[in-house]
């Protein structure tokens, strides 16, 4: 078998490979190679939070005292980050397996690498703890997924509120962000973002007085950053509502934090066991993280059961769609939380194609995320894009193997849960997309019988 610790270049637009045996232009990077059709079992854990490791390790800045993060997962998208922090000054290192030591003592740049700002969105996340920590930052166009627009207009709305200034800066793009001191007062957030949320979070915690965050998302990462400043000594009342108080403080002290388990992970493995039609055992899923995620799939005729807080999927299940009272066809609809996540509707899709029956899933907050659904249509899915939000699901559908890219972090997950449940060997390009979000997917997929390996653009097993 082969190792997880190749590495592969990150293609932020990648293409749909025409046909399910169509051969691609010869690539310099790996790919997964899996043979499908076989059936899984045993236990898995989710790795840390990637959405709370990111702010959480944004965080860091906001002191001049050692930060130890632990269950922190060892991604693509985190390596990034912490590249980040090391060029603005930041002594950074991987203390533990899964654990990470920071000390932002000495801040030396105010300024983000151009280069690396791009690979991630989550380099937003360095605005709000350095305008508070230095006064200011200039911010190169964050990355991330190509999944459609994502504003940056309710962080920079929030930083003004705070007072700070802004300037654009077209050649090359660059966003100037200045202020003094930060002073606390009420901030309504145009839209419950995630990341804005963090943002006004971290600024707040350093501004002068009280900050009033409402419309304010309430996902378990942005609870995660929330008590993570508590215990470095800023007060938060309202953590996991929509009303965040902030009482502000002169500094900050540091500390060590651990990262709860991902939920996102969770909804996937879920989807793997419906998909593969196996038998898997969950731990360290955190119950009050998932009343939305499986009411999802509820609607899809999915069942799993607790034993010892442990979370079993059978491999027998009904897998049969539940229409709604009267008979109507349900929807499954991603939405702020504590809704559906928006992160498991590429997911949900792979997943109800092997469900008896008609379902809509409405995508409402990314209009590119479920164009990858070209994808499983050539894998034999049965799926009609209605419009760039919504796709109309009728199952079950035998997938057939295919050869195809990633073109983002979940949708690269869900097209390896359909090669693992198609009969033959597919092939899956740009994994690095993957694996900015999943930690060692490959090695882990294998300790439940999967059938993966890495391999170059010849061929050849990657080390």
């Amino acid at each position: 078998m082969l190792s997880s610790e190749g590495t592969v270049g990150n293609r932020r637009h990648a293409r749909c490979i025409p046909g399910p045996h169509a051969k691609p232009k010869e690539r310099a990077v790996p790919k997964f190679v899996v043979e499908g059709g076989r059936r899984l079992h045993g236990r898995i854990r989710p790795s840390g939070n990637k959405n709370a490791a990111l702010p959480m390790l944004a965080a860091t800045l906001l002191t001049d005292e050692p930060v130890v993060l632990e269950n922190v997962p060892d991604i693509r998208d985190v390596h990034t980050l912490i590249e980040l922090l090391r060029h603005l000054g930041a002594e950074v290192h991987w203390s533990a397996p899964n654990e990470v030591t920071v000390c932002a003592r000495n801040v030396r740049s105010t300024e983000l690498d151009p280069k690396q700002a791009a690979r991630i969105r989550a380099s937003i996340l360095l605005a709000g703890p350095m305008l508070a920590r230095t006064g200011r930052i200039r911010l190169p166009p964050p990355g991330g997924d190509v999944i459609g627009r994502r504003r940056l207009d309710t962080h920079f709305l929030a930083f003004q509120r705070l007072g700070a200034s802004i300037e654009v800066r077209a050649a090359p793009p660059v966003f100037e962000l200045r202020a003094e001191r930060l002073v606390g007062t009420d901030i309504f957030l145009d839209e419950p973002s995630v990341t804005a949320t963090e943002n006004a979070l971290m600024a707040a915690a350093l501004a002068r007085g009280t900050t009033r965050l409402r419309n304010a998302a309430a996902e378990p990462h942005v609870q995660d950053l929330a008590r993570m400043l508590v215990g470095m000594g800023c007060r938060i009342d309202g953590i996991g509502t929509g009303i965040l108080e902030i009482e502000g403080t002169e500094r900050l002290r540091g500390g060590r934090f651990r990262i709860s388990p991902d939920h996102i992970e969770v909804g996937s493995f879920i989807g793997l066991a419906v998909v593969t039609r196996s038998e898997l055992w969950i731990e360290d899923a955190v119950p009050e993280h998932l009343d939305a995620i499986l009411i999802g799939f509820e609607r899809l005729g999915v069942r799993v059961e607790w034993h010892d807080g442990v979370l079993r999927v059978p491999a027998e299940q009904e897998r049969r769609v539940r229409p709604d009272f009267g008979g109507h066809v349900p929807k499954i609809d991603d939405g702020p939380w504590p809704a559906f996540p928006a992160d498991l509707t590429s997911i949900a899709v792979v997943t109800a194609t092997q469900c008896e029956g008609t379902i809509l899933i409405h995508e409402k907050m990314f209009e590119s995320r479920l164009f990858f659904v070209d994808k499983l249509i050539a894998m034999g899915a049965r799926i009609v894009l209605c419009d760039p939000h919504r796709v109309l699901v009728i199952g079950p559908a035998p997938l057939r193997p295919a050869i195809v890219d990633s073109p983002d972090i979940r949708a690269g997950m869900a097209l390896l849960i359909a090669a693992l449940g198609a009969d033959g060997r597919s092939e899956i390009y740009n994994i690095g997309q993957i694996e900015r979000g999943y930690e060692r997917i490959d090695d882990r997929l294998r300790a439940l019988g999967a059938r993966i390996e890495r391999r170059d653009s010849r061929g050849d097993p990657v080390a």
